[in-house]
């Protein structure tokens, strides 16, 4: 269905590489050199994770694409009261994200890059996510089973999380996880 194109997915993210299995195409894991994920002070915070996806697209030398592959590039952040909550750096960290985010609404937003050897498409979506009131003891469960310091703002959608804690969304399920399916693969038909 995408015209045989190959893609390249620049992530270490267990669960990009499952969504992105889930469009049926050929991919392959590439690995990026460390790339410095920091941002102006000044950038709207709907805007990071595209710039974050954007420095990552940057990272790889575009010059090895070859005919029909695409390099896909993305990085998610969670938005509370207009200040991005990332990944956290420790479970002190992750327990003060969830109880913050407990009995609120915020936004997650996954910025995604598409690049080929001639074209390059930057785009991202953006979910509302109800949380439901959390109680210590569910946040010290789940951070300590899940350990979520690789998950931007503290937690993951489809783990227990999620399951208890999660009364809604609205926009896209698979964005929360990291990847928009359904806007990557109408890009990726387009590119």
């Amino acid at each position: 269905m995408l015209n045989n194109k190959k893609l390249l997915l620049a992530s270490a993210s267990p669960r990009r590489r499952e969504l992105l299995s889930k469009l049926d195409a050929d991919t392959e894991i590439v690995k990026l050199h460390d790339v410095d994920e920091s941002y102006p002070d000044d950038l709207a915070p709907e805007k990071v994770s595209e710039y974050i996806a954007t420095l990552k697209r940057d990272a790889y030398d575009r010059s090895m694409l070859g005919d029909g592959e695409v390099l896909v590039t993305a990085d998610t952040v969670v938005i509370l009261d207009g200040k991005v909550l990332g990944k956290p750096h420790s479970e002190e960290e992750a327990r003060e994200m969830l109880a913050m985010m407990s009995g609120r609404r915020h936004k997650v937003v996954t910025g995604v890059t598409l690049t080929s050897r001639d074209r390059s498409v930057v785009f991202s979506d953006e979910t509302l996510v109800k949380f439901a009131e959390l109680t210590s003891a569910e946040i010290d469960y789940y951070v300590e089973r899940y350990r979520p310091l690789d998950k931007a703002g503290a937690y993951g959608i489809q783990e227990w999380i999620g399951y208890i804690g999660i009364e809604g969304i609205v926009g896209c399920y698979y964005n929360v996880m990291g990847l928009p399916l359904n806007k990557l693969y109408q890009h990726l038909r387009e590119l």
